[in-house]
């Protein structure tokens, strides 16, 4: 039987103050406690359609503004899908998914390759759901593919109402995730990629 693919990660700085347990072969359960009600929200979702088990808690200067816990909060997500995956050895590595979320439709791929790389495009017409600023689910993706090493694209093809289009984006993410996560039954202990490392 496989090693378990999980990661128990602190993270402590002037900003934040982050503890996170990932288990890339969960069930999908968690508990978020970031400060954050909106980004509590969206990694729940996060979780529930990635299989993954996730728990965080976070204590950031919020009372200033959300960006550092956003910020944050993917780095160190980042950095345990990074440490939880080990090697790498056997798993699918590329993943895509087409989300809809209501009038919105969401276009993820993430590719570990150990490379980081960003293009987001996603823009609505209003940017807030109450106090929160979707645009700041760019810089949780950044911080996320510069601690992973992944290239990820994410892409709204059409959508109008921010809180759908927050949603299809981490929803998308998390489907991504778990194909690209995947063990791949004929690559056992196989390193998905002719350079020979990840």
């Amino acid at each position: 039987m496989a090693d378990p693919r999980i990661a128990n990660l602190t993270r402590k700085t002037a900003e934040t103050d982050i503890v996170l347990t990932l288990a890339i072969d969960g069930n999908g359960t968690s508990k978020t406690e970031t400060g954050v009600p909106f980004l509590d929200h969206m990694l729940t979702l996060f979780a529930k359609h990635g299989l993954f088990d996730l728990a965080v808690t976070c204590q950031g200067d919020v009372a200033v503004d959300y960006h550092h816990t956003v910020e944050d909060v993917g780095l160190v997500l980042g950095e345990a899908f990074k440490r939880a995956l080990g090697e790498k050895l056997g798993i699918r590595r590329y993943g895509f998914f087409l989300l809809p979320m209501d009038e919105s439709l969401a276009r993820i791929a993430v590719d570990l390759g150990g490379r980081p790389h960003l293009v987001y495009d996603v823009a609505t017409p209003t940017m807030f759901v109450r106090d929160f600023n979707i645009t700041l689910v760019k810089e949780f993706c950044r911080a996320f593919s510069n601690a992973l090493g992944c290239n990820l694209h994410v892409q709204l093809v059409y959508g109008e109402e921010p809180h759908h289009a927050a949603e299809a984006v981490f929803k998308g993410l998390a489907r991504a995730l778990d194909m690209a996560t995947q063990l791949d039954l004929r690559a056992v202990g196989q390193l998905p990629s002719t350079k020979g490392k990840l």
